[in-house]
């Protein structure tokens, strides 16, 4: 049997979610492979000056992969219903949009959750405030003057501007405490 009888034997309501499960299905297959090799499909490139701040944050229901994954579930619903036999259309196309519907929201719920485990890696330098570390450059007495220490705060070792209020320098090597930040300059002191 060849694929043109195969398509003039079916329902029209059978061509219909053949019509809607085939290329959503494809477009799932393209999305993976690009995931897995490093692309990702919800990122398009523009050159337009318009932004959209915030669009990282919160549940997003009407991504490409949520609308793929219910155009590919809807189609393979329906047509899974409509080969069990004795529904109605609307019965079918009934279990096709929750079931469709259903996938979209898991999806983008998915999505949402995994979006959480991502860092910003943006540095949150108040997160210093009672850390140790060392002194990397010599660090001038009673805040006149600027040193540099080295501390391993959010998982990496950073070189940060340090002053201090102590009446003597604090010297390279000495190992050192955050006690609070002002302008983004670490206060510190010496730890004992």
């Amino acid at each position: 049997m060849d694929i043109s009888r195969w398509w003039e034997a079916l329902s029209t309501l059978q061509k219909f979610h053949w019509a809607i499960a085939v290329p959503a299905t494809t477009i799932f297959i393209v999305q993976l492979v690009m995931t897995l090799v490093g692309g990702d499909a919800d990122d398009f490139d523009t050159d337009g000056d318009g932004g959209f701040d915030g669009m990282d944050d919160g549940l997003h229901i009407f991504s490409v992969r949520s609308i793929t994954s219910f155009l590919m579930f809807y189609g393979w619903s329906g047509l899974a219903a409509i080969s069990r036999g004795g529904m109605s259309w609307w019965q079918i196309s009934g279990i096709s949009l929750i079931v469709g519907l259903s996938m979209m929201i898991f999806t983008a719920w998915m999505l949402y959750l995994l979006l959480k485990l991502q860092e910003s890696g943006t540095l949150k330098i108040s997160n210093a405030v009672g850390l140790t570390g060392e002194v990397y450059l010599t660090i001038p007495p009673k805040k006149q003057g600027e040193g540099k220490v080295q501390l391993i705060i959010q998982g990496g070792l950073k070189t940060l501007d340090a002053m201090t209020e102590d009446t003597e320098e604090i010297k390279t090597g000495n190992t050192i405490e955050v006690i609070e930040i002002i302008n983004d300059i670490l206060i510190v002191k010496r730890k004992r």
